[in-house]
């Protein structure tokens, strides 16, 4: 029996905006059970490769293959079946009720003309369940607190029910009993089979939660390698032009400023 390709895979991967460079020769694989979290000061380009590694945007040289398939082969609605995405930033012009907007995750699963099934519609509500937000199927969207929509955004890649999940912030505008929650749960998802690259702010919670990191200088140069081995004070202190010292604590260990 042949070997599953990647969940993702770059080859060679070079990444371009507005005349600056976020990396070049970019090789590496996100396999199924696997999480790779990016890390990066503003501006070095972590929204911009994940949006390139979406198939979102095009990327300057090199491949990105999901599934062992190209975008242009997989087309739009089977690059949805095999990966999800979540934007950093979301616009709501028009109201819609949390599980409408929930719902909308399933529809890479539907034909053409194909309503939602009463069996998509208990996935959603399972995926708003696992958010904390049971209760509210028939809350507008525009009266949602920044938090809870973020938790709406996440409920919906989870009724979309990808392989590879490709978040941007996931954890912005929530709590910390939110964030540590969503954490969890997508740890939960890689324990089943998903991937995970995420782009964090937290060292800390990068050490946590992920296997790998890839550092991304803002200059054109990038660092991959586990977390336990590249995430030292010593880089993150050149990473972030600020000095940083490591803290261990009951066996975790977390970043500070000096």
């Amino acid at each position: 029996m042949s070997a599953q390709p990647p969940l993702l895979e770059t080859r060679a991967l070079a990444v371009r905006i507005a005349g600056k460079t976020v990396c070049t020769d970019l090789d590496f694989t996100v396999a199924a059970g696997e999480r790779l979290a990016i890390l990066g000061r503003n501006g070095a380009g972590k929204t911009t490769l994940l949006t390139t590694l979406a198939g979102l945007r095009p990327a300057a040289a090199g491949q990105i293959l999901v599934g062992g398939h190209g975008y242009g082969e997989l087309g739009p609605r089977g690059a949805a079946r095999q990966r999800g995405w979540l934007a950093q930033h979301r616009e709501d012009a028009f109201g819609a009720t949390a599980l409408e907007i929930a719902l909308s995750g399933r529809h890479p699963h539907l034909g053409r003309w194909q309503w939602e099934s009463a069996d998509d519609a208990d996935i959603a509500r399972a995926a708003l369940a696992a958010v904390g937000l049971k209760g509210f199927e028939a809350r507008d969207v525009l009266t949602l607190s920044g938090g809870e929509r973020q938790r709406l955004a996440m409920a919906t890649l989870l009724a979309q029910a990808p392989q590879l999940y490709l978040l941007d912030e996931p954890i912005a505008h929530l709590d910390l009993n939110h964030q540590i929650a969503l954490l969890e749960l997508f740890a939960r998802a890689t324990a089943e089979g998903a991937g995970v690259v995420m782009s964090l702010h937290d060292p800390g919670l990068a050490l946590r939660y992920a296997d790998r990191a890839l550092l991304l200088y803002g200059d054109g140069r990038a660092e991959l390698g586990p977390v336990g081995t590249i995430l030292t004070a010593e880089r993150l202190s050149a990473l972030y032009q600020h000095p940083l010292v490591a803290i261990d604590v009951d066996g975790r260990r977390c970043f500070i400023p000096c």
